[in-house]
């Protein structure tokens, strides 16, 4: 795994970003696909209605909630060590989203996922995000663009200002990986058909999460999660402190009493 992450977290290093080619099957992206099109329909999903949620795209949020298919994406093996490589092991899910960008979509203004988060820049990773090609990603169909190198930048760009970028083009199955600091946006699609990506955000233990996993995710869904997942929603206790309830890690006192409470304080 050392040997197939190595190139990856180079060009985390300089770039910011790294695209994972190849990342899953087409049968997966089949099933994605199609899912994602039922939930748009049983959900009465709409287009957003401002120019960054995008007014003729569509997203579909907390999919862990919606379907056991989308358990395996928070925990795709070579993903996951590059975010723990950049955000440590205690990471979490940030948010689990579909985004399609329909037909006639202008380009989402150029933005950093981090801009939130007031700390001063350039500073060390605390999110980091990844895009799942569930059909092709062409400059044309609005494919995400990128300014590479400006997870080092010292501020966040002005939303809505013009900015050169590139496109970062890749096959359904691949994965684009990027530092939460980057200057990236959507692309405006051209074509007749809609493109498709699953957007799997994380961040640092210590960060609260984009969308809340302990309140959005029914309880009786989050016990059929691996233990690994539950600890990325969020049912853990970060570095044996943060996050516990009545000194019970929320895995222990809400999903399984059997579970060991690892409190610094047993470790002190």
């Amino acid at each position: 795994m050392s040997d197939e992450l190595s190139p990856h977290i180079e060009r985390l290093e300089r770039d910011g970003c790294t695209i994972v080619r190849d990342a899953f099957d087409v049968a997966t992206a089949d099933a994605l696909h199609a899912d994602i099109d039922r939930l748009e329909r049983e959900l009465n999903i709409s287009t957003g209605g401002n120019g960054f949620e995008g007014r003729a795209t569509t997203r579909v949020y907390n999919l862990l909630a919606l379907g056991e298919m989308y358990e395996q994406i928070p925990v795709h093996p070579v993903v996951l060590s590059l975010m723990h490589h950049m955000l440590g092991q205690a990471c979490l899910v940030s948010s689990l989203s579909a985004i399609t960008i329909h037909p006639g979509e202008v380009a989402q203004p150029i933005h950093a996922d981090d801009q939130v988060i007031p700390i001063p820049k350039p500073h060390a990773p605390v999110t980091a995000n990844s895009m799942w090609a569930i059909t092709d990603f062409t400059e044309a169909n609005g494919a995400t663009r990128i300014i590479p190198g400006t997870h080092r930048a010292a501020s966040s760009p002005v939303y809505g200002q013009h900015y050169d970028s590139v496109c970062a083009e890749m096959t359904r199955g691949s994965i684009l990986v990027w530092d939460g600091g980057l200057w990236h946006g959507g692309g405006a699609n051209t074509t007749d058909a809609k493109r498709r990506g699953v957007a799997m955000n994380y961040c640092s233990g210590f960060i609260r999460q984009q969308e809340n996993q302990q309140l959005g995710i029914p309880l009786d869904t989050a016990r059929r999660f691996s233990p690994e997942l539950q600890d990325l929603c969020g049912f853990g206790v970060y570095k044996g402190l943060i996050g516990h309830i009545d000194r019970q890690s929320p895995s222990q006192r809400l999903l399984d009493p059997e579970s060991p409470s690892g409190m610094l304080w047993d470790r002190t």
